[in-house]
């Protein structure tokens, strides 16, 4: 025996002695044993003791003496920390473990005690009333004692350690559980013992949330669902489950415990453990049971559900039998029978559990959907109905127990339409009166939960073709009477929208059927309701409110009903000249009935007016009679008045839309007969004003003569009138003849004004209301924002007929509602509309410059604003002249523009121009502004930079350009120009640089050439360059490298080049606008040193910029014509004489200040790069001259170019240097070469000195492609710049420096790179060849890269089938690398002419993972692989002939991804992740097309493509978006199906397969095979 064998027994057996009561030992004593077996336990000699193959054995009585210390109310001697310790360090090693794991008892026993110490651990972070009691008879011992330490008490809490020893025993067991041999014996053990506590456990894991680490807990909650899974659905139980759930239920009312002797029952006697009361705290019991009756379901359905073979049906029914016992377990009954030992209290759910069980019952119905347990056939055929009959108990359980407020309750009933419609089919008026109609919660999961159900009905009816039958119940519900006074609103948004998307795929037969159903109910159930009794005349004063109250009833329902009918109409497809004549009978006879609908609602108004009027006169006379007879008077009138409201609402909707849908049958149906409306309805109110009755009509609209039945109408009726008014205006304008009457352009103009009147907008922005766009939602808090919606969407029609007031209030609401959308929230909810939303979206438009008068009146009002605002700004010295012509108008200039108007805009074109010229001359600040005055003009220019520069007329562009350019030199925030403290705001910064964008806009505009008109080109670049060099002498060195600053100067770049680029192609004055620009710039030579040596780094930083972009701009102009190449060259040489000393004093490290050193790298590169393309621009005009080619500063470039040799890929750079940096490297590479060529001496010198440096580029730009800490993403952004630089060493390249590139392209393609880890070898290699194969090669060169382009081929598909294998490369290496081989086909188009190398690279796509990525990486696959197959059919046609069905089988793997991920996801399918999915399926709706348009190609196998789309197709229900392209895509397909392919589809499918294959076809043939028949008439 070992002395540690004698250490533990010796520790082991005081310890065993105390806790027998045999011997007494002190606290301190005992403590001490406790740890000294903990220190031996986790002792390293211990450890290499049992390593060396040694046994040590500990006593059985000390494990139990162990397991009873482990309770959470026990006396312990020492802490439950030390405890846990003791039992880890036994547990840690299966030696020690032994003593647990060959006691199966002992085991489960330790298992129990740790997880009820566990939950009694978890309760600590739980609310105080929701606390564990954690009672056991076990368990009923005293608490800890009292006179442990604070520390101690820390010490004792066991969260540290619990949870950690918990996964050990968790572990253990499970592994001696599936040891165990008898499976009766552990599923006894567990559902007796550990199944209480687990799941209790495992409900608090799931719904708590503690400091327990996210793995620990995912891990306990596998291991306690493994034991759960393991012990009570084994194999070998099947047979067993199968007698008690398939066997006859004559004691299916018994209980029975696990215990009792007798045959084994398992469900019994695990739901009476899960419905025992007393092992936890009775407000967590009922969620608890639902956790694990929804958990036991799952369990039950992978351990028996998923048998394959001849019994796959008897599972599933199992299956079934398993649910119906468990969910009367939920207190859900659906057979009327509760348990006969349950009261009546307590068989059903109480209020506050009701949530909990439909949850429970939601998660139990999604399992039967997902595991497809129900057959409807089979269920039909061979079982006698009994699971429908079962799912319709449940069904009627939901609606007598109603729980509209739940969102379960609605998911429930959604997840059984989906089961089967005909469960919800018998009961199918209770569903839409308590899920739609009558659902009046307007909770938002609610109203979600409710749309997802209504919207479920509408689909599944629509896919039945039974879409009437729904409408028909639909309609029975909304004519029984109300529940509640106001029925919620029937069409919201979202139903609207599914609805419109149904009746679309319904056919037009039914859809007027539908209609005429809406129709009849109005005629038959309303209207008699609507209509006076007058054989009650007498009863009125007593039966008058019970009248009114039916009355207003009635109303309230025919304002649903019309809105309804209002959304099926204007969702039915018009009919055509292609439209079969029964339909449009029935049509016909549609709008008929509806236009007399329509009369008798008027005339019931008409007469009820009448009446209305002589009552109220009536009871002005018996007024005196009483106070209580003339308040019962005034309800009953403000009942009257509201169910007239109503019904004039719906009689005013019903006409609009019988008028545009008769409009649209008309124009496109010429068997149609229209009987207008307005001509047979309103010609008795008023005399005929003109020989035409439709302008008749039109003048009684618009003049107010049109009388309504209430004297104040509501929103709505407003509403409608003004629709109906634009309607008879497209009459007019569509009929020559009307158009034609003399009356009739001053009727136009009143139309519009009754178009626009009361349009206002008087919102504040956190007030400012939300409408979702549907007729029934319009009111008094919407209704602004409804006509602001009519008045913009009908623009174009009404702009010609404003007048000047009326454009002026459009533009002043446009830029008032915009800058309060500036202002406000941003957070809408999706297809609703602000009226700020509808201004800002206007204003975006391309629409509103081609309205040309209302275009110039927001111009003009922008303008008057600015001109506010610099009024209310601070003139330190003269008051500009602008501002002084302002105040002189009277009240100010006005807002509309006039004939007046124009004078003034000259006038103050005049002035800006003088205000401008003074400020540059006494470089004086005209006006300066606050913080709050500079963001608020900020705002007023944001709305700039969404107009569009071309749509403004020379004088308003004038105007505009001036005013900013005012701003720009003149004005600046309250700063000192002799205080050199001051500086400028980051506000102010943002201002010059926003303005600046503007300018730059507004120079490149068609326009513009009338500025010049008013003010020199030069004049205005100095004025600019001086303000900017005012501007930046107030920047703080800490700001001159912010981003603002950078913007600012980038601007101020762009800014001057537009201008001088527009001072050489107007060709007006070229060289005296240049030559005075260049002088201004060259004059400030001295300046630039004196500020280099000063601390204003921004000078200097825009003065190169200015310098830069001037020459630029000039170079970018050479080649003209000779003439303007030499001012250009002569002008350039000035500039470069003045660039030079600058850079070269900027770049010396001693001499340049602490200011200049923060000038960014990028900039510095960039402007070397200038300064170095206009020596070679001047070299050009020598090598032209015949003068010897000599750059002046050759070693300065020769120097910065072994500089970024150095630092180019040393370590991580910012992207703009990386860019600059090549950029450079291309120009110096040209400018070398160049010289090289011109010189007739020591060429073998400059030859070796170009490939030295060719080699040196090619070697920069590998290591900067393989750089560690380059992105894939900061690689592509490379890519344009390095094939530039590509370019240009391959231009004039000679075969020794191109088979240079070319080794080390192929020394890049070695797969042993790839194998190594080092992928960032192979992708520059990749990546190079992507890029070399875009480049424009000498012919030489191009011979030697097609030469070995197989090669490449071969190499690079080897690389994709080994990438392909690791799913981490899928993003970085596998996507570049097929995108290079698909730009290595595109252009090797004539160049790669054998076959067998497509059919490779087709080989390669084939393995490509399409598989369980994340929606980014999937989108990237995808379109590489598209990419690539376009590139093959465009490219290599001749191909296809051999390499058609490999061709295929990778498109097929696209459209079976893409089919896959395009499914429906319920809540998940919108959002910015899944766009990628539908563009996706528009690639894939693309190929078809092109695939169709390789009919030679594919026409044998068109037929199979069909087969495996529809098989597809079959297995997934399809989002209706991604739905609508793959449809269109594989019609493309379909047009190269012959007859004898249908018939072949149609016999060969199988069944499933073959009724989609039906849909589709039939749905071919009657929309795209006869548009694409009527398209084949006209095309030649």
């Amino acid at each position: 025996m070992s002395f540690l064998q004698v250490l533990l027994d010796w520790c082991i057996y005081a310890l065993t002695l105390w806790h027998n009561k045999k011997a007494e030992l002190s606290l301190d004593v005992l403590e001490g044993l406790w740890h000294y077996l903990d220190d031996v336990l986790h002792s390293q000699k211990l450890q290499t003791f049992l390593k060396q193959g040694k046994t040590v054995t500990l006593r059985l009585n000390f494990a139990q003496l162990l397991v009873d210390l482990l309770c959470p109310h026990g006396q312990a001697p020492v802490s439950m920390f030390t405890i846990l310790s003791v039992c880890r360090g036994m547990l840690s090693a299966p030696v020690l473990a032994s003593v647990f794991t060959t006691k199966y008892e002992l085991l489960v026993n330790l298992l129990s005690k740790l997880t009820m110490l566990a939950c009694h651990e978890m309760q600590k972070s739980m609310p105080s009333d929701s606390k564990l009691a954690c009672t056991t008879p076990a368990l009923n011992q005293p608490e800890f004692e009292s006179h442990l330490l604070p520390h101690e008490l820390r010490k004792s809490s066991p969260s540290a350690n619990l949870f950690e020893v918990l996964l050990q025993v968790l572990s253990c067991y499970l592994s001696v559980q599936r040891q165990q041999a008898n499976p009766n014996r552990v599923f006894t053990v567990v559902t007796n013992q550990l199944i209480q506590p687990l799941v209790l456990l495992r409900y608090m894991l799931n719904s708590q949330d503690s400091n327990l680490r996210q793995p620990l807990r995912r891990d306990i909650h596998l291991k306690i669902d493994s034991i759960l899974q393991v012990a009570l659905f084994p194999n070998e139980h099947l047979a067993t489950y199968k007698k008690e759930l398939l066997s006859s239920k004559e004691d299916s009312g018994k209980r029975c415990s696990g215990a009792t002797k007798g045959p084994l029952k398992p469900v019994s006697a695990v739901l009476c453990k899960l419905n025992a009361r007393g092992y936890c705290e009775p407000s967590l019991y009922f969620a608890v049971k639902c956790d694990a009756l929804s958990l036991l379901f799952k369990f039950f359905l992978e351990s028996y559900g998923k048998q394959k073979g001849d019994t796959d049906e008897e599972h599933r029914m199992l299956c079934f039998y398993f649910l119906t016992k468990l969910t009367p377990a939920l207190d859900l009954h659906p057979d009327g029978n509760s348990s006969e030992t349950e009261t009546t209290a307590e068989s059903s759910c109480s209020p506050e559990n009701w949530s909990l069980a439909l949850k429970a019952l939601e998660s139990l119905l999604s399992q039967v959907l997902s595991a497809d347990i129900y057959n409807v056939a089979a269920d039909r055929i061979r079982h006698g109905d009994v699971q429908l009959n079962f799912y319709r108990g449940v069904a009627q359980v939901l609606y007598t127990q109603a729980k509209p407020s739940i969102p379960s309750w609605y998911r429930c009933l959604e997840v059984l339409l989906s089961l089967n419609h005909l469960i919800l089919e018998p009961d199918l008026d209770q569903v839409l009166s308590l899920a739609w109609v009558n659902s009046d919660n307007m909770e938002a999961q609610v109203q979600q939960a409710r749309q997802l159900i209504v919207c479920s009905l509408l689909q599944t009816y629509t896919k039945l073709r039974q879409l009437p039958r729904l409408f028909s119940v639909l309609l029975s519900v909304i004519c029984q009477p109300a529940l509640d006074e106001c029925r919620p609103l029937l069409l919201p948004g979202g139903i609207t929208t599914s609805l419109r998307a149904c009746l679309l795929e319904t056919p037009p037969s039914q859809v007027v059927e539908i209609c005429s159903s809406v129709l009849e109910n109005i005629k038959t159930c309303i209207a008699p309701g609507l209509v006076r009794k007058e054989q009650e005349a007498e009863k009125m004063e007593v039966e008058g409110a019970q009248e009114s109250q039916e009355r207003e009833d009635s109303s309230l329902k025919l304002s649903s009903l019309s809105l309804l009918l209002h959304v099926v109409l204007f969702s039915l497809k018009t009919l055509d000249n292609a439209s079969p004549v029964p339909l449009i009978r029935k049509s016909q006879a549609l709008m008929e009935e509806m236009q007399q609908i329509i009369k008798e609602l008027e005339h019931l108004l008409s007469a009820e007016r009448a009446t209305s009027k002589s009552n109220a006169q009536s009871l002005q006379k018996v007024s005196k009679k009483g106070k209580k007879r003339e308040s019962a008077s005034t309800s009953a009138t403000k009942v009257e008045f509201l169910w007239m409201q109503k019904s004039q609402e719906a009689a005013l909707l019903l006409r609009y839309t019988w008028v545009e849908v008769d409009t649209l049958f008309h124009i496109y149906c010429s068997k149609y007969t229209s009987v207008d409306l307005s001509v047979t309805s309103l010609m008795s109110q008023t005399e005929a004003s003109s020989s035409s009755p439709l302008l008749a009509h039109m003048e009684t609209l618009v003049s107010g003569s049109f009388r309504l039945s209430v004297h104040l109408p509501s929103c709505l009726c407003y509403l409608l009138l003004k629709l109906l008014a634009l309607q008879q205006m497209k009459k007019v304008l569509l009929d020559n003849t009307l158009f034609s009457e003399p009356s009739a352009d001053a009727l136009l103009k009143k139309a519009v004004q009754f178009v626009l009147s009361e349009l206002q907008f008087e919102v504040k922005p956190a007030e400012e209301a939300v409408w979702d766009g549907q007729m029934g939602s319009v009111e008094a808090k919407t209704y602004p924002i409804a006509h602001w919606n009519l008045v913009t969407s009908n623009l174009p029609l009404i702009a010609p007929y404003m007048s000047g007031d009326d454009a002026a209030h459009i533009a002043q609401i446009l830029v008032t509602s915009t800058l309060r959308h500036m202002e406000g929230p941003k957070d809408l909810p999706p297809d609703c509309l602000t009226l700020s939303l509808i201004s800002s979206q206007l204003l975006q438009s391309s629409v509103l410059a081609e309205m040309k008068s209302l275009f110039s009146a927001v111009v003009w009002f922008l303008t008057q604003r600015i001109i506010d605002i610099l009024k209310a700004g601070t003139t330190p010295k003269v008051c500009p002249k602008v501002l002084r012509l302002h105040e002189k108008q009277s009240g100010g200039i006005p807002l509309q523009k006039d004939v007046t108007q124009t004078l003034s805009a000259q006038e103050l074109t005049g002035v800006i121009v003088e205000d401008v010229l003074a400020s540059f001359q006494t470089a004086d600040v005209l006006v300066l502004l606050t913080e709050a005055q500079t963001k608020e003009l900020m705002r007023l220019l944001q709305i700039f930079t969404n107009l569009n520069p071309d749509g403004m007329s020379s004088e308003d562009l004038s105007l505009v350009f001036l005013l900013l350019f005012f701003i720009f030199a003149s004005t600046s925030q309250h700063l000192d120009r002799r205080n050199v403290d001051s500086s400028e705001s980051e506000w102010g910064i943002c201002l010059l640089g926003q303005l600046l964008k503007i300018l730059g806009c507004l120079v490149e505009s068609k326009n513009f050439r009338g500025v010049l008109k008013l003010i020199h080109g030069s004049t205005l670049l100095q004025i600019a360059v001086s303000a900017l060099l005012w501007h930046s002498n107030s920047v703080k060195p800490c700001v001159s490298g912010s981003s603002h600053w950078l913007d600012v100067v980038k601007a101020a770049q762009d800014f001057i080049r537009s201008f001088v680029n527009l001072i050489i192609v107007r060709n007006n004055s070229v060289r005296l606008n240049l030559d005075k620009f260049a002088s201004f710039l060259t004059a400030k030579e001295v300046a630039i040193r004196q500020v280099a040596q000063s601390s204003s780094g921004a000078s200097v930083q825009f003065l190169l910029a200015a310098l830069t972009s001037f020459s630029q701009a000039m170079i970018t102009n050479l080649g003209r014509n000779q003439p303007m190449d030499q001012t250009l060259t002569q002008v350039l040489t000035r500039v470069t004489a003045s660039l030079a000393p600058a850079v070269e004093l900027v770049l010396k490290p001693h001499s340049a200040s602490q200011s200049t050193r923060t000038l960014s790298q990028a900039f510095l590169v960039d402007v070397v790069t200038v300064m170095l393309r206009c020596d070679l621009a001047t070299l050009s005009g020598e090598d032209q001259s015949g003068t010897q080619l000599i750059l002046s500063h050759m070693t300065l470039y020769k120097s910065f170019c072994q500089q970024i040799f150095r630092e180019m890929s040393s370590a991580s750079r910012p992207m703009d240097f990386l860019v600059s940096s090549l950029c450079f490297l291309a120009s110096f590479y040209a400018a070398v070469e160049k010289m090289s060529r011109g010189r007739e001496q020591g060429e073998a010198n400059d030859e070796a000195e170009l490939d030295k440096l060719y080699s040196q580029i090619l070697q920069a730009v590998h290591k900067l492609l393989t750089a560690p800490w380059l992105s894939p993403a900061g690689v592509v952004d490379l890519e344009p710049t390095v094939q530039e630089l590509l370019s240009h060493l391959v231009e004039r390249s000679t075969t020794r420096q191109f088979n240079l590139l070319l080794l080390m392209v192929k020394e890049g393609l070695d797969i042993c790179n790839l194998r190594a880890g080092n992928y960032r070898e192979v992708l520059s290699a990749v990546i190079t060849i992507k890029l070399l194969s875009g480049c424009q090669l000498p012919e030489s060169c191009s011979r030697a890269l097609w030469l070995i382009a197989p090669q490449i081929i071969s190499a690079m598909v080897f690389l994709v089938r080994s990438s392909s294998q690791d799913v981490s490369l899928t993003l970085p290496f596998t996507v570049p690398t097929v995108t290079s081989l698909t730009s290595l086909l595109r252009c090797g188009e004539g160049f790669i002419t054998n076959a067998h190398h497509v059919v490779l690279a087709l080989g390669a796509l084939q393995s490509l993972p399409l598989e369980h990525l994340k929606p980014s990486v999937y989108h990237a696959m995808f379109l590489a692989v598209h990419e690539a197959l376009f590139a093959i059919l465009q490219c290599h046609p001749q191909v296809m002939l051999k390499a058609a069905p490999s061709f295929l089988s990778v498109f097929y793997r696209l459209v079976a991804s893409i089919v896959q991920e395009g499914r429906q996801r319920g809540d998940t399918d919108t959002g910015a992740e899944t766009d990628v999915y539908l563009e996706c399926s528009i690639l894939t709706e693309r190929m078809y097309s092109h695939i169709a348009a390789a009919a030679d190609s594919f026409t044998t196998l068109s037929a199979f493509m069909v087969a495996q789309y529809v098989t597809e197709r079959q297995k997934v229900t399809l989002r209706s978006d991604i739905k609508t392209h793959l449809t269109e895509g594989i019609y493309c397909i379909l047009d190269l199906c012959k007859e004898q392919d249908i018939r072949f589809l149609k016999a060969g499918l199988h069944t499933g397969v073959r009724e989609v294959f039906n849909e589709l076809y039939s749905n071919y043939t009657h929309y795209h095979k006869t548009q694409r028949q009527g398209e084949d008439k006209y095309t030649v």
